[in-house]
């Protein structure tokens, strides 16, 4: 495969047009068709411009070495299914908060999408969490209802008081929310992440939502974005995991949580 099929092809994965391209590079899109059609080459810059959006290496964009033409699966799991799912173990459990929780997330998240081309359903990313809590054996009414409604305070115009929680849930959503913290970025961080240790279901939240982040941002972030991640995750969220196994009931998520995460990073570290 020559350049300018690989630019195709990597821009489509992205989900773009040739304007769309153009657009983001500052040329016209004739340039981009040109390039793509092998007529002639991008210059230095541009080239490296290229490897950047299309999360490329100048090697991987120049080397012969065909790339497997694999198929991308954006949606792991269908959403219905999992609220279905989430709704029956409440049921079954006697989950009240829960099943209070999940019609007020999929209203409070109704038309948003996941980050990347692929728009998928922002639900999916809540529900997919309470799953994956399920899957490690927690049957806990709090934790399940703070991971389904983590992100409504966040990303919609819900308030703490609005959320038909206790307040455990409250306090550990409210740790969660990014938004609760007037603290210019050099600083939140360390604010951010040292006031989650001191509580011990903010933590579970956390680690179970950047596990469940880091196994997706390959279709969603940039590769200096990814890298970005991968030092945070190692700096602030690891740590919380000693909070989390200190709980005795979940001191098997906590070693499930650490070898997904750490999996995850280690692989990372060696492809970017």
């Amino acid at each position: 495969m020559r350049l300018g099929e690989k630019i195709t092809a990597a821009r489509k994965e992205k989900g773009w047009t040739q304007e769309q391209l153009a657009e983001q590079l500052q040329v016209s899109f004739q340039a981009v068709s040109t390039w793509e059609r092998n007529e002639n080459l991008p210059d230095t810059a541009h080239l490296v411009q290229l490897s950047r959006l299309l999360n490329c290496s100048l090697d991987e964009l120049f080397s012969e070495e065909e790339k497997p033409q694999w198929t991308l699966n954006h949606r792991l799991f269908n959403e219905e299914r999992m609220f279905t799912f989430i709704s029956a173990q409440a049921r079954a459990l006697g989950l009240e908060q829960t099943l209070k929780a999940l019609p007020l997330m999929r209203e409070k998240h109704a038309g948003q999408t996941r980050k990347g081309p692929s728009a998928v359903p922002y639900v999916i990313h809540p529900l997919t969490m309470t799953c994956h809590a399920l899957a490690m054996g927690i049957r806990d009414d709090d934790v399940l209802t703070a991971l389904l409604l983590h992100d409504v305070v966040e990303d919609t115009d819900t308030t703490l008081d609005q959320l038909p929680v206790n307040d455990n849930v409250r306090e550990a959503i409210r740790l969660v929310s990014w938004n609760t913290y007037d603290l210019p970025e050099p600083e939140i961080d360390e604010v951010y992440y040292g006031n989650i240790a001191k509580n011990a279901l903010a933590c579970l939240v956390k680690c179970i939502d950047r596990c469940n982040n880091l196994s997706g941002m390959a279709d969603g972030f940039s590769k200096r974005k990814m890298k970005d991640y991968v030092c945070r995750t190692e700096k602030h969220v690891l740590p919380l995991l000693e909070v989390v196994k200190s709980v005795q009931a979940w001191n098997n998520a906590a070693w499930l949580l650490k070898y997904q995460m750490t999996s995850l990073l280690e692989t990372f570290k060696r492809l970017l």
